[in-house]
């Protein structure tokens, strides 16, 4: 080939590297948007307006379709919805869906909390399948060197996410109204559909004498099983302590307007600037430093946390510090998670392989913030604290062992 050639064969490869991740910053945001509207808007909206607490809180259920949506992804993967368009066909019909649901509710009042779960339910059931198909779509296409700008785009657009659904809505609420907050963020949430329409797909049609997508399946592969392993271990801290965070802050003496800027600033910093860190280093250093490092800080935040509630160290900032770092390595730790499980998927199932291990970390981290509270209750928040700096110190150990036996991290599966 010419040297011409080259450099014009060179081009269209970085205009298809730079197609391929704005895809994935729409198809990413396309679910934030509506996600963070249905968790953080409506609820404060619900409750400016009276509704209960205990009414808010079963708004919690919308989480379960993230939880589960494991179950269906081999359908996700198998099922071409349309003859040319595999996982565009379910972004387009999926986030369709979401549309007519954020229209649905221009139907009820923000005080109709029965409408409100079941309207938003729906809604999770066709986000969670939107997650399969896109999740499949970058395991599917990134190239193992670009899979750590992967997940920093889709930590960036979950930020932005919060910004658009979550701080926006509740902007629009308070200056036009229920109608017009609605009406704005439907039509917000049709941008993204151009990323679904420029997808570009070389699936081949489906043979039926070949294997179908299963959860079987990926449990028959050794190296799957041990990173479902990791998925299970490396974040079983975090629940105990992120969902006593708000509280502990509380019984401090922390204002609640305080508490109301750090989760704010923290989040939207931490999802731009801690997703493109981590993607640096990952990049720099390798997949087993950055999990070390991460855990290593987050066990030292956990210890600080733990300080703090037997009195070792005082005052409002150290909290303060520790939280907002906290936040940051949550970010951190999905971009880096996130590329070990892309690293795993195999190429006839990657959206059921990576569903499988996206919801086995986020099952644990579930679990730790169930127990949290009573476990706050019966034993302090010191001895609470204490427990997660162990299990996080732990975790990162067995996470190091098992990346170093499957050699995961440095290759991909053909």
């Amino acid at each position: 080939m010419s040297a011409t050639g080259i450099a014009m064969a060179g081009s269209a490869s970085t205009r298809a590297r730079y197609r391929l991740f704005a895809v994935l910053g729409g198809l990413y945001l396309a679910q934030a948007i509506p996600s963070y509207l249905f968790v953080a808007a409506l609820p404060p909206i619900m409750r400016e307006l009276g509704v209960s607490r205990t009414a808010i809180g079963y708004m919690s259920i919308l989480l379960l379709p993230l939880v589960i949506k494991f179950f269906w992804a081999p359908w996700v993967d198998r099922i071409r919805p349309f003859a040319r368009a595999h996982r565009a066909g379910w972004v387009l019909i999926t986030q369709t869906g979401v549309i007519l649901c954020i229209l649905g509710l221009l139907a009820i009042t923000p005080t109709n909390v029965t409408g409100i779960i079941a309207i938003g339910f729906i809604a999770s059931l066709l986000i969670s399948t939107q997650d399969i198909a896109t999740d499949g779509y970058a395991a599917k296409y990134l190239p193992e060197s670009d899979r750590p700008i992967g997940n920093a785009i889709q930590g960036g657009s979950i930020a932005f996410g919060v910004v658009i659904g979550g701080t926006l809505g509740l902007v629009l609420y308070h200056h036009i109204g229920w109608t017009g907050m609605l009406l704005t963020i439907a039509a917000i949430s049709l941008l993204p559909l151009i990323a679904a329409a420029v997808m570009r797909e070389d699936d081949p049609v489906p043979d039926v004498a070949a294997r179908r997508p299963s959860i079987r399946a990926f449990l028959k592969r050794p190296e799957a099983r041990q990173i479902l392993w990791i998925a299970l271990i490396y974040r079983a801290s975090e629940g105990l302590v992120k969902a006593m965070e708000g509280s502990y802050l509380v019984d401090a003496g922390v204002p609640l307007t305080q508490i109301g800027y750090l989760s704010g600033i923290s989040a939207t910093t931490a999802g731009l600037g801690g997703s493109v860190l981590a993607a640096w280093l990952l990049k720099r250093r390798g997949l087993g430093f950055v999990l070390a490092l991460l855990g290593s800080l987050r066990t030292l935040c956990f210890l600080l946390f733990a300080c703090h509630a037997f009195g070792a160290v005082v005052g409002a900032w150290p909290l303060f510090g520790a939280a907002g770092f906290q936040t940051l390595i949550r970010y951190m730790e999905i971009v880096a998670l996130y590329s070990l499980f892309m690293a795993v998927t195999s190429s006839d199932q990657p959206g059921t392989d990576f569903t499988i291990l996206a919801c086995a970390q986020l099952l644990v981290y579930l679990a730790g913030s169930m127990l949290a509270g009573k476990l706050a209750d019966t034993l302090g928040y010191g001895v609470l604290f204490s427990l997660a700096t162990a299990i996080s110190a732990l975790a990162v150990l067995v996470t190091l062992r098992l990346i170093a036996r499957t050699g995961a991290a440095r290759h991909a599966p053909a």
